[in-house]
C-alpha cells in the first residue's frame, strides 16, 4: 500500500480509502472484511452520521476500537434524519455541528476525529457560522482537521477562500469528469487534497451492463467502458484500470471505495501495486467519451 498526505494536513493516508457506507447489517463479516483492509495496509475509513441512521458509525467504531490509534477515521455533518424516518433536512448551522459531533464521537468510540467533513452544502449557506463551528472543534481537540463533501464549484470555491479545509471529497471517474474544469487544479494549488468517489461510475466501468449516466446515454457509457476492458487484462483488472484512471490526476490523493467482498477488497488494494496507466493509455480512455461540465452552481 501507498501512502501520501492529505493536503496541508499531517494525515498520511492509503491510496484506497475504505468508503464504509457499503458495510452491511452482518457485523461479524463487516469486521472480517475491515480487519483484512487493515492487514491490507488500508489506514482511511470514512463513514457519516447519516449512513444507516447512525449505525454505520456504531459498527466501525465497535470493530477499530482496539486499533484506533493507527487509523485514519474520517466522518460527515449536516444532513438530520427526520423523526418520522422519511428523509432528512440539511442543518450546516454552528449549534448543530458542535452537539452533531458528540453524538458521533459516542457512536465512533473514540474521543477524537481525523477528519470532519461538511456533507454537502449550499452557497446559500451561512458558511462563516460552519467554519466557526468547525474551527472550535479543532481548538476542542475533538477533530483534527476538516474538510468537505461537496461536488458544486461555487461551494468548493467558498470553502477555499475562506476557511482551512484540508480535503474536498467529491465524485471523480471517466464518466464524471467534471471536476477537471476547474476543482481539481484550484484544490491542487491551494494543497488541499481531494477524495475521489464513485471511481467506478456504480460498476459501469468494471461489469455492470450499460445504461445512462449523468447526460451520457447508456451507448456512450458501453463505449467508455469497452475501452476501459479492452486495456490489457495481463497488467490490470478493468476496475484497477477504472481506479488508476482517478489516482492518476495529481490532485487526487485517495480514491475511497465501497467494498463489500473479501475479493473485491483484494481487487481494488492491488490497484495500487500493479503498472500505472501509461500516457497512451490516459489518452486512449480520455478520448472515449466527451468530457462532461458541471452545469448548476458554477
Amino acid at each position: 500500500m501507498q501512502y501520501h498526505q492529505l493536503g496541508s494536513s499531517t494525515l498520511d493516508i492509503s491510496t484506497i480509502g475504505f468508503g464504509c457506507m457499503s458495510l452491511g447489517k452482518d457485523h461479524q463479516a463487516n469486521e472480517q472484511l475491515i480487519n483484512r483492509s487493515i492487514e491490507l495496509g488500508i489506514n482511511f475509513y470514512d463513514t457519516a452520521d447519516m449512513y444507516d441512521k447512525g449505525l454505520n458509525e456504531t459498527t466501525v467504531g465497535k470493530i477499530i476500537k482496539s486499533k484506533r490509534s493507527s487509523l485514519i477515521i474520517a466522518t460527515k455533518v449536516g444532513n438530520v434524519w427526520k423523526d418520522d424516518g422519511s428523509g432528512w433536512d440539511w442543518n450546516p448551522k454552528k449549534e448543530y455541528i458542535l452537539s452533531a459531533v458528540e453524538k458521533s464521537l459516542q457512536r465512533l468510540q473514540t474521543d477524537y476525529i481525523d477528519l470532519y467533513q461538511l456533507h454537502g452544502g449550499t452557497i446559500e449557506d451561512p458558511i462563516d457560522e460552519t467554519i466557526e463551528a468547525f474551527e472550535i472543534l479543532k481548538q476542542q481537540g475533538k477533530i483534527r482537521f476538516y474538510g468537505i463533501s461537496s461536488i458544486r464549484p461555487n461551494v468548493i470555491r467558498a470553502y477555499v477562500s475562506k476557511s482551512q479545509i484540508v480535503s474536498v471529497m467529491m465524485q471523480y471517474s471517466l464518466l464524471d469528469r467534471r471536476p477537471e474544469e476547474s476543482c481539481l487544479s484550484l484544490l491542487h494549488d491551494k494543497n488541499i487534497g481531494v477524495l475521489a468517489r464513485g471511481s467506478l461510475a456504480r460498476g459501469l466501468l468494471v461489469d455492470k451492463p450499460a445504461s445512462a449516466f449523468l447526460q451520457y446515454s447508456a451507448k456512450e457509457v458501453k463505449t467508455a467502458a469497452d475501452r476501459v476492458r479492452s486495456l490489457p487484462e495481463d497488467k490490470r483488472t478493468p476496475a484497477q484500470t477504472a481506479l488508476k484512471f482517478a489516482l492518476a490526476n495529481i490532485a487526487v490523493t485517495s480514491a475511497i471505495v465501497g467494498l463489500r467482498t473479501i475479493e473485491q477488497l483484494e481487487n481494488i488494494v492491488e490497484a495500487v501495486e500493479t503498472s500505472p496507466l501509461s500516457e497512451e493509455e490516459i489518452k486512449t480512455l480520455s478520448q472515449s467519451i466527451e468530457v462532461n461540465f458541471y452545469d448548476l452552481h458554477r
